[in-house]
């Protein structure tokens, strides 16, 4: 099972980061292939097409699907064909090729909801959100049971701005599969971004419970515990989300708010720094250091920090425009002396 994500993240200061996972399964088939043997039918060809491409070899796949499709076998080696040369091409950011491949398949097999499935992924990779949509509820028309297909159609619709019916599409997806902690994540994000906070707690520690690596999940009941004001909470949750992905800088960015919250400036001034190390062009980040910078009386390297944040965005003057004006007033007299 190949996972395709798509991540929303909202690194502005003050707001948690909502991220939505999109569940993506492209379904392959294998039919009896031997390695080494010398492909004759379609469906050798086929199948060294998918030993190529779990070698990596995706251009040497695309040829042998491609060879597959022109001897015009049988219509579900056809199909598969199609469709596993649409995964190739995807993996190559295709997209438009394999929303064509997989549009044959279904031209062939137009009651198998894989395909379906596996075209909404890619135009949903493609913002083609009411192809997308169409696609994921003719996988339910076709299998009500899917899980991933309730899913995606969920994100699908909460970018169209439909959250309630994002959250409906969610509890469907549980409902079909209770253990699937991804849609607990997304149901979390969707409920948090309408401030049901509890209810978004609730559903990104249920998806903790059955994912205890899922670091995103941390990251957000870390965000929505902090705006709570439980920030000891919130911390233990970013601390959790860094052993995990110790790289990841909007941990590091949040972490840093909460830590500024309760006037642990050193902390917090870590966090930024690390945050700017990880991500050079996230403009907050600079700007929430210079703050620190400026509580320090770090006068210099708050102006250069405030300057390279306002470069990055300008429309952050305004947010920080009363803060350094009041700075200015404060160290006047500090100055002249």
């Amino acid at each position: 099972m190949n996972a395709v994500r798509h991540t929303q993240l909202n690194r502005k200061p003050g707001h948690a980061n909502k991220l939505l996972f999109i569940a993506g399964v492209l379904f392959v088939v294998l039919i009896g292939y031997s390695n080494g043997q010398t492909p004759r039918t379609a469906e050798d060809y086929n199948n060294r097409g998918l030993d190529r491409q779990n070698k990596g070899d995706i251009d040497g796949a695309i040829e042998d699907y491609t060879k597959a499709i022109s001897l015009k076998g049988k219509p579900i080696t056809l199909a598969t064909a199609y469709n596993n040369r649409a995964n190739a091409r995807m993996s190559k950011n295709d997209l438009d090729g394999a929303i064509e491949d997989y549009s044959k398949a279904i031209e062939i097999q137009p009651d198998n909801f894989e395909n379906y499935y596996n075209r909404g992924v890619a135009r949903m990779a493609r913002n083609d959100n009411d192809a997308a949509m169409a696609d994921f509820s003719k996988v339910i028309e076709i299998s009500p049971r899917f899980a991933l297909a309730y899913d995606n159609r969920g994100t699908v619709k909460r970018a169209k701005g439909d959250v309630d019916g994002a959250i409906g599409d969610y509890s469907r997806a549980i409902e079909a599969n209770p253990q699937f902690a991804q849609a607990y994540y997304n149901r979390g994000a969707a409920r948090q971004s309408k401030d049901d906070v509890e209810g978004a707690i609730k559903d990104y520690s249920a998806s903790i419970e059955i994912a205890p690596r899922f670091a995103e999940a941390y990251l957000n009941r870390g965000q929505a515990k902090q705006s709570k004001g439980n920030l000891d909470g919130a911390i233990v949750d970013y601390n959790s989300a860094l052993e995990l992905k110790p790289n990841d800088a909007g941990s590091y960015f949040a972490r840093g708010t909460a830590r500024q919250a309760k006037e642990d400036l050193n902390g917090a001034l870590a966090d930024y720094s690390k945050t700017i190390e990880l991500d050079p062009n996230l403009a907050t980040a600079y700007a929430n250091r210079a703050v620190i910078e400026t509580l320090q009386g770090k006068w210099a390297a708050a102006d250069a920090d405030f300057d390279r944040a306002f470069k990055i965005d300008p429309s952050l003057k305004s947010t920080f425009k009363a803060f350094i004006e009041s700075r200015k007033r404060k160290s006047a007299p500090l100055m002249r002396e």
